[in-house]
């Protein structure tokens, strides 16, 4: 069997308060493209040759000689999904779990083996991956009955690419190490279409081997990946990403309508956005589904107001204003009462138009 390997680097391979790390090592190296061949046969451990890599150039990428492991994956939704399917499509060899069975038959069908617990997976496989919804999700798939934990032993490693806060990351962190396996928290910045595509961006922290054990997997997934040190730092990242993004969001929606209030074509304001130094391509991508009031789910509403819960306590764990994250945090709300949990978070421009219907008094 053979693998597709991304060779942009060397490849080496619940809502509780928080007690974050604060130094952050450098920025990994930008990622070239091109994908080597590389055996992938299936054996009890995963192996890989060292090789050293320049922080320099990006020209340093360096070929993994001997790389075999079994990979499992935990939850297939919205983002694992996509995730294991890239997985399976560059060869490797992939077992899935799911609390739904269903979602797991297309990935079968791609040449996925299956088993019914997450215990079974972990303990039929070298490293296992998570992508769950939630912190309580993620404790419980981890550490409860049936859970990773229980099938977990010396050898093994547990990645969590789910966005929890580093408090429930630490409890999946320590129930992991108590089983002499490796952990490591990588939560990914991206949402659906980074996902398909094999674009996402890992922020990483905890055990480095297994960084650079995986780091090859996490290279077909993904463009880039981040390094961060100790458990907490990759959750805190991407708790602080992830409240700007919805702060922005919030904004960009009052824009939209203020635009279309005063007489502008809101699509000239999306394309004058576009050009200038406030350009996202969230802004390109969303805006126009919204000025036509759809929102397809890429990152689904719920999740979005969920990670500002988190980001806000965090910044108040260490007694950090944020007022502006905590407005757009009231209005992904207002947003969930109107039954939009489901939608894409740039549905939070409908909780506007709510507002603006009906004022207040």
């Amino acid at each position: 069997m053979s693998c597709l390997v991304k060779s942009n680097y060397s490849h080496q391979l619940s809502s509780t308060a928080m007690a974050m790390c604060s130094s952050f090592c450098p920025q990994i190296p930008n990622q070239l493209r091109a994908r080597p061949i590389c055996p992938f046969p299936t054996k009890p451990q995963f192996t890989l040759s060292v090789k050293a890599f320049s922080s320099e150039t990006s020209n340093a990428s360096s070929k993994a000689d001997g790389l075999s492991t079994r990979i499992g994956f935990l939850g297939l939704g919205i983002m694992g999904s996509p995730m294991a399917q890239n997985l399976i499509k560059a060869g490797c060899d992939v077992t899935v779990w799911n609390r739904t069975k269903i979602k797991c038959d297309p990935l079968i069908s791609l040449g996925a083996k299956y088993k019914s617990s997450p215990q079974e997976v972990a303990a039929s496989c070298d490293v296992t991956f998570a992508m769950l919804a939630n912190p309580e999700s993620a404790l419980e798939v981890a550490c409860g009955e049936h859970g990773a934990a229980s099938g977990m032993s010396s050898g093994k490693g547990y990645v969590d690419v789910s966005t929890v806060d580093g408090a429930t990351s630490k409890l999946i962190s320590g129930r992991i190490n108590a089983t002499g396996a490796s952990f490591l928290e990588a939560p990914v910045s991206g949402s659906k279409k980074p996902a398909e595509d094999g674009q996402l961006i890992f922020l990483t922290a905890g055990d480095k081997s297994l960084y650079e054990l995986v780091a090859p997997l996490l290279d077909i997934m993904g463009k880039s990946r981040f390094y961060l040190g100790d458990v907490g730092n990759g959750a805190a990242m991407k708790l602080v990403v992830n409240m700007i993004m919805g702060s922005m969001m919030a904004s960009f929606s009052e824009g939209l309508l203020l635009s279309e209030k005063v007489g502008l074509d809101p699509s000239v304001l999306v394309e004058v956005v576009s050009q200038g130094a406030i350009s996202s391509p969230m802004y390109s991508t969303k805006g126009p589904s919204m000025i036509q009031s759809t929102y397809p789910t890429a990152f689904p509403l719920k999740h979005q107001q969920k990670d500002l819960r988190l980001a806000l306590g965090l910044a108040e764990s260490v007694s950090q204003p944020t007022p502006i994250a905590s407005a757009a945090n009231e209005l992904y709300k207002v947003a969930k009462s109107h039954g939009l949990s489901d939608q894409d978070f740039s549905a939070v421009i409908e909780a506007l138009k709510a507002k603006l219907q009906n004022p207040p008094k």
